[in-house]
């Protein structure tokens, strides 16, 4: 299809591409095939005795052709003729001396303005009709380059597609695409200059003009205020078809993201249904030898008569069993809130109380750590899954403990907000870098900066998140060398988020 584009664009212009030769010859055909008509018209008026007016008249058939299909040239040419073979023609009639130079002046001047504006109005007629033939297959082209960029495939890269479709739908000399997330250029045509060095240019120092020596396009591809590549043209196109091209490949560019973020969030959810579903078998699957080496291990202290050396042994299996037991648990809980199995049954829950069982649960844990527990009411109530913020706390006091400067305070408080209780556990320890804060409450995602400091899976700050989703509410934490870092809980009231329907 783009072929017959091609081969019909510049019918118009045909004429312009004859060499200088041709069209000399042409004029002086065109001249004397005009010349030729007002001799024999001439002969006839002669012959035939007719009036000057007439003759006149006659004359303006032949001139006001060819200014409207030759041009004013050889409209004057065939004026000037007319003039001065009717002069000879008068001068040999004696009878009609009356109307010989003046009137021949003003002949002339009459067939000279004649041809003048019989012309000039031919040749703006050829070219709004030219320019709207031109315009009309710009819009063919671009109507068609529109269709094509809808059917591309887009599980792959789209600027080669687009340079080909370019070259090849507005039959360009040369096309240049530039890509500036994947940083390609990708070419069609044939370039005498390095085209990533010219893509490359006009991306970085938005460069947008169209240079008609040269014939070179140039345009910032901008997705909104943000340039995401360039394009660069050597061939016949104007600048709005220049603007129209940059503006489809950003659609395109804007299309081939989506659908690879599309395509990316699938495959993670799938991957994560996954996950969840091998860690689900793989709590289950420890359970039961984990029940097992507790129940052998504490046989064993209760049977007594062991040495000093055996009973530390025992406590020691006994001591780890409890924190793999946790550990599991913790798997098995992260698998069950992420594939929507846990259902949330929201009860009022004295929060003084529940924040003493959550520190009283960690009393060995927090042994050599300074605690204060901040209450900004004592008789707080809140509604919420019990079970599941003992471990959102749980996970918030054990982090603390494991990233805080050691003799420094971890302060556990609750306040009351609009209409949410806002649980938050401080301490001092090192700053987490702005970019990881949201990041951090990803499972499985660890903190360069932190990851070295202390033992961790990346897992329970997820379950924290997860366990504030599910009430409704949110998680976030602030870090700052002097404020310390402290992890938030949101919690909204029951009435106000409908938990539990």
């Amino acid at each position: 299809m783009a072929s017959s584009y091609i081969s019909g664009r510049h019918l118009w212009g045909s004429r312009v591409r004859l060499t200088r030769g041709i069209r000399a010859v042409l004029f002086a055909l065109e001249s004397a095939l005009g010349v030729l008509a007002v001799l024999l018209l001439a002969s006839l008026t002669h012959w035939t005795g007719w009036l000057l007016p007439v003759a006149f008249l006659l004359y303006l058939m032949i001139v006001v052709p060819t200014a409207l299909w030759c041009g004013f040239w050889q409209a004057l040419i065939v004026s000037l003729s007319a003039v001065l073979v009717h002069g000879i023609v008068i001068s040999r009639q004696p009878e009609m001396k009356l109307a010989s130079d003046p009137v021949n002046s003003i002949t002339f001047l009459a067939f000279v303005l004649v041809s003048l504006l019989v012309s000039r109005l031919s040749a703006r007629v050829t070219e709004n009709a030219r320019q709207a033939e031109h315009r009309g297959e710009q819009m063919r082209d671009l109507y068609e380059f529109t269709r094509r960029t809808l059917q591309l495939n887009l599980h792959v890269e789209p600027g080669a597609q687009l340079a080909d479709l370019i070259h090849d739908i507005f039959g360009l000399e040369a096309v240049a695409v530039f890509d500036a997330d994947l940083h390609r250029v990708y070419q069609a045509g044939y370039w005498t200059q390095d085209p990533l060095e010219l893509a490359q240019n006009v991306y970085y120092f938005e460069t947008n003009d169209d240079d008609l020596e040269s014939g070179l396009g140039r345009r910032v591809v901008r997705l909104g205020a943000a340039p995401v590549g360039s394009l660069v043209v050597r061939g016949e196109t104007g600048p709005l078809t220049n603007n129209a091209i940059a503006s489809l490949i950003a659609m395109t560019f804007d299309r081939y993201r989506a659908f690879a973020n599309e395509s990316r969030i699938e495959t993670e959810r799938r991957t994560e249904q996954l996950r969840a579903t091998v860690l689900d078998s793989l709590a289950h699957a420890y359970k039961t030898p984990l029940t097992a080496i507790r129940a052998a291990s504490t046989g064993l202290a209760e049977m007594g008569k062991l040495s000093p050396g055996q009973a530390e042994l025992v406590g020691l299996i006994d001591e780890q069993t409890a924190v793999l037991n946790e550990l599991t648990t913790r798997l098995l809980t992260t698998a069950r809130l992420d594939g929507g199995e846990v259902k949330i049954k929201a009860q009022p829950v004295s929060v003084g109380t529940l924040l003493e069982e959550v520190l009283a649960s960690l009393r060995d844990r927090l042994a050599a750590m300074k605690v204060a527990l901040e209450l900004a009411d004592d008789e707080m109530i809140m509604s919420c899954e019990r079970q599941l913020i003992v471990m959102l706390l749980t996970q918030y006091i054990d982090n603390a403990c494991k990233y805080s400067i050691y003799g420094t305070t971890i302060t556990v408080r609750a306040e009351r907000g609009k209409a949410e209780t806002i649980l938050s556990v401080h301490s001092f320890g090192p700053v987490i870098p702005m970019a990881d804060r949201e990041r951090i409450f990803d499972r499985y995602y660890r903190s360069a900066t932190l990851a070295n400091r202390a033992p961790g899976t990346g897992i329970g700050l997820s379950v924290a998140k997860r366990v504030a989703l599910l009430h409704g509410g949110y998680v976030w934490v602030t870090s700052d060398e002097q404020e310390g870092t402290t992890f938030y809980a949101s919690i909204p009231d029951e009435r106000q988020k409908g938990i539990g329907e």
